[in-house]
């Protein structure tokens, strides 16, 4: 099979269970960057997560301000710059993060969908500048969660500005997070998978 039509899989191809598809101008996007197929694989399995909690949050916290769009969007390009670092696919690194903003700059993409391919995997640093909105903090959950992995501080800032938006007991929040968290791990093996499917390059 070509790179394309692994990309084009990695995009389109049916999965058990059900993965979503990524917002049209993100998948047109990746298409155009000739992105490795692992990578779209990846962005298809951590947009999916971040839609499931982005669902939660409506049905939970229905008056909560919440940009939506800019969230699953954030969620399907946050590690695009590892088309241009693709040794970040397989390996640890950071280089990815501002090189994927700067390349969405660079291709019309505004700095309000921007932003989560810097600021993904830097929650900690954004929210000690209180600069970290309920999407980003969205968007880096999705990024951990989509394998099951567990960051207890970041689940606890997630809850923190849940609690001050919606005014609940923060142990209330964290109950009904655990619980969606740990519904959402139990379907890391099959993404995993599906992403182990495809090959970098």
């Amino acid at each position: 099979m070509t790179r394309t039509s692994l990309l084009l899989g990695a995009l389109h191809d049916a999965t058990d269970p059900p993965l979503r598809p990524l917002p049209g101008e993100a998948a047109e996007l990746l298409c155009r960057l000739a992105a490795p197929p692992r990578l779209a694989a990846h962005l298809r399995a951590v947009h999916d997560v971040a839609h499931q909690l982005a669902d939660w949050l409506a049905r939970r916290h229905p008056d909560l301000p919440f940009d939506r769009e800019a969230a699953l969007f954030g969620a399907a390009t946050h590690d695009v710059g590892k088309v241009l670092h693709t040794g970040e696919l397989t390996g640890p690194g950071s280089r990815h993060e501002e090189a994927g903003r700067e390349l969405l700059l660079e291709h019309g993409i505004g700095p309000r969908l921007a932003r989560f391919a810097a600021t993904h995997a830097s929650w900690a640093d954004e929210a000690a500048d209180s600069g970290a909105g309920i999407e980003d903090l969205l968007v880096s959950l999705a990024d951990k969660v989509w394998k099951n992995k567990r960051v207890p501080d970041l689940e606890d800032l997630f809850v923190a500005r849940l609690n001050a938006a919606g005014g609940r007991a923060a142990w209330e929040e964290f109950l009904e997070l655990d619980e969606l968290l740990t519904a959402l791990g139990e379907g890391a093996d099959a993404r995993l998978a599906f992403q182990a499917s495809y090959p970098v390059r």
